[in-house]
């Protein structure tokens, strides 16, 4: 038998009004202003860093003529928190989305998922950004987005949607876009394009001391994958222990790509992106595309490990193939250089008779974004077709044999610096031979 639930109090009680009536759903998840985790401590961007993201997502706004931008992110590798990570400072895990609603001029709001002691610790999280944070009552983040809208006499007005993941052009879910737009009846709601990337392609400092602390995290993950790959471990437990140095270091795991291959008799060009429960032996090589996160800020690595000498065929293909590859296109990492440049250096492989998987470079704005540097082409934007001071680049280029057998991923993270380029890990550019 089920019963319908009183309604809830329309605004949060008091701490001393609703102190003693915490077992009450009701006033439990309108609770505000408690001191619930009043002596959490979370690293802040500055008021400063956070109004130059305001006024720079306002610009473009004004650009597009745009009275209000919602700005969602969530948990995926290719939306890591998005735009509302980028405008708030918090990472979301419970969703598929929450949301930061953006007045061109007015207070922000982050609607979140939840209510309770979950969006008391949101607040304290968040509160160098903003400081209106809202339940989304259940699920109803369209609703309680429309009531704010309307609370800033906004509801004739231009409103423009920010992509949820920009690499498959998704946007908010159908039923909070649903109740959306019936609670703005009269307002004309625009699906914009890439504002996320554009605003994120060239990174300020704070952003890049973030992406250092991300980039030493890979580091410490491929150190401990290393320890850990030993005859008899399997792919599984070299991913915990990767995993293990990442979130015992303050980040976050973005994704953990492992695999492994005998060298003498080798089947695999990339890491597997589920790694399993193979059994490493001595003899194998272990290949992998590590990436961790520090607060939304991402950082990737991947270096081959032999369990045991490499074979001469192995050792060959790094000596002569994959390591003076990456070398060369590490080289056009500098400002003024056209990224087309990266792709002609990328040429060197073809000339030496062999393949690679396609892509070969890319750019980091939260997570994997452009420019795209392939073998044969590249895709970019017009705002990133030549290197810049604090773009970020993953150099990734993955030879592969002329057979399609066996191939290397070697990879690292780079920040364009005014004088070329400073990688984000101090892990060795060698064969790893444990």
């Amino acid at each position: 038998m089920s019963t319908i639930a009183p309604p809830r109090p329309q605004s949060a009680l008091s701490w001393n009004d609703m102190r003693h009536r915490l077992s009450d759903g009701r006033v439990f998840n309108t609770m505000k202003e408690t001191p619930y985790y009043r002596d959490a401590k979370y690293e802040q961007f500055s008021a400063a860093e956070y109004a130059r993201r305001y006024a720079a997502l306002r610009a473009k706004m004004r650009e597009q003529n745009l009275d209000v931008v919602i700005a969602p992110g969530g948990p995926s590798h290719w939306s890591f928190g998005g735009g509302m990570l980028w405008l708030s400072g918090h990472w979301e895990w419970h969703s598929n989305a929450v949301y930061v609603v953006v007045p061109l001029s007015g207070e922000p709001t982050l609607v979140y998922g939840m209510g309770g002691t979950h969006i008391e610790a949101v607040r304290r999280e968040t509160a160098a950004a903003l400081s209106d944070v809202r339940s989304a009552r259940g699920g109803h983040h369209g609703q309680v987005m429309a009531e704010r809208i309307r609370e800033l006499g906004l509801e004739r007005g231009r409103i423009g949607l920010m992509e949820l993941e920009p690499r498959t052009g998704d946007y908010l879910p159908v039923n909070q876009y649903n109740e959306l737009r019936a609670g703005l009846p009269d307002a004309e709601i625009v699906f914009t394009k890439g504002f996320l990337h554009e605003l994120l392609s060239v990174h300020s400092e704070e952003e890049l001391d973030c992406i250092r602390k991300a980039g030493k995290l890979c580091e410490n993950a491929m150190r401990a994958l290393v320890r850990r790959a030993v005859p008899g471990a399997t792919e599984n437990d070299l991913r915990g222990a990767a995993a293990a140095a990442i979130v015992e270091g303050g980040g976050d795991i973005d994704f953990l790509i492992i695999g492994s291959t005998s060298m003498a008799n080798p089947s695999m060009i990339f890491g597997n992106p589920r790694p399993s429960g193979r059994v490493l032996s001595k003899g194998d090589i272990i290949i992998m595309e590590l990436a961790a996160g520090y607060r939304g800020y991402s950082a990737q690595i991947g270096s081959p490990v032999c369990i045991g000498k490499p074979t001469a065929a192995v050792r060959r293909f790094w000596d002569d193939i994959t390591l003076p590859g990456f070398e060369r296109i590490v080289a056009q990492i500098q400002p003024g250089k056209k990224v087309d440049e990266m792709r002609i250096a990328g040429e060197f492989f073809r000339d030496k008779g062999v393949q690679s998987r396609p892509i070969h470079c890319h750019g980091i704005d939260l997570v994997s974004d452009g420019p795209h540097v392939f073998a044969d082409h590249i895709e970019v934007e017009h705002f990133e077709e030549v290197l810049k001071p604090g773009m970020v680049i993953m150099a990734e280029p993955n030879p592969v044999t002329a057979d399609g057998s066996f191939g290397i991923f070697f990879g690292h993270t780079f920040i364009v610096t005014d004088k070329g380029w400073e990688c984000v890990d101090d892990f060795p550019w060698e064969l790893t031979v444990v």
